[in-house]
C-alpha cells in the first residue's frame, strides 16, 4: 500500500509541475509559449500531442472500468491515480493545440511524426504502440474480482510502454520545451507504475504479457 501511496505523490508532484507548464505555455500574447514559435501541423510537437491525447484516452478508459469490476483498494486507486493523471495531461495537450491554432485531427497516420506512419496500425482498434484491441476492451468489461485486475495490470503494462516509447520519441524530436519536459515526466511516472504493476501482477500469480 506504501508503493501506491508513493505513486500517488509522485503523480501529485506531476500534475503540480504540469499546471506550472500550463500556465507558462497560456502566458505571453495567449497563443504561444514565451519565446517559441508555434509549431507546425506536420511537426513533431503537433504529432505527439494529437497521438497521446487519443492513447490517454484510453488508458482513461481502461482505468475507469477496471474501477467498476473489482472492490480492491490497491488497484482502485491506482487506478484512479493512472485516470487523472493521464486525463488531465490529456487536456493540456489538447489546450496546447487550440492554443497553437493546430487542428486536433490529421490526414496523417498515427506516429508519423515518429516517423511510423507506415506501421501497421488499426487493428482491431489498436491505433498506436501498446493501445488495446476492441476486443480486449470489451473483455475486460465482462470481468471482475481478480480476473479484472490481472487483465487490467496486464493492459494497462502494455500501454505504458507503448506510452514510454511515444513520450521517449517526443523529447528527442519535440522543439517546445515544456512539452519536452511533459514528456520526460511521462516517461518517469510510467517507468515507476510498470514496476509497480510487475509487483502487484507477481501477488497476484501473474506477470506482464510477452
Amino acid at each position: 500500500m506504501r508503493q501506491v501511496g508513493w505513486i500517488a505523490g509522485t503523480t501529485a508532484a506531476v500534475l503540480v509541475a504540469a499546471g506550472a507548464i500550463t500556465y507558462a505555455v497560456a502566458e505571453s500574447d495567449g497563443s504561444r509559449p514565451s519565446g517559441t514559435k508555434v509549431p507546425s501541423a506536420d511537426s513533431a510537437d503537433a504529432g505527439f500531442a494529437r497521438d497521446m491525447a487519443v492513447h490517454h484516452q484510453q488508458a482513461v478508459e481502461m482505468s475507469y472500468i477496471v474501477r467498476d469490476r473489482t472492490d480492491n483498494v490497491e488497484v482502485r486507486r491506482l487506478a484512479y491515480d493512472i485516470a487523472q493523471t493521464q486525463a488531465n495531461q490529456r487536456g493540456m495537450l489538447l489546450g496546447w493545440l487550440d492554443l497553437w491554432e493546430l487542428p486536433k485531427v490529421s490526414a496523417d497516420g498515427p506516429m508519423t511524426w515518429m516517423g511510423m506512419g507506415d506501421m501497421a496500425s488499426g487493428k482491431d482498434g489498436a491505433l498506436m504502440p501498446g493501445m488495446a484491441t476492441n476486443t480486449e476492451m470489451k473483455k475486460l468489461n465482462t470481468l471482475n474480482g481478480k480476473q479484472a485486475e490481472v487483465f487490467y495490470l496486464q493492459l494497462m503494462t502494455d500501454h505504458h510502454k507503448g506510452g514510454i516509447h511515444m513520450a521517449e520519441g517526443c523529447v528527442a524530436k519535440c522543439t517546445v520545451d515544456v512539452e519536452k519536459k511533459l514528456a520526460q515526466g511521462m516517461v518517469d511516472a510510467q517507468q515507476s507504475e510498470i514496476q509497480l504493476m510487475a509487483d502487484m501482477l507477481k501477488e497476484r500469480g501473474a506477470k506482464a504479457r510477452d
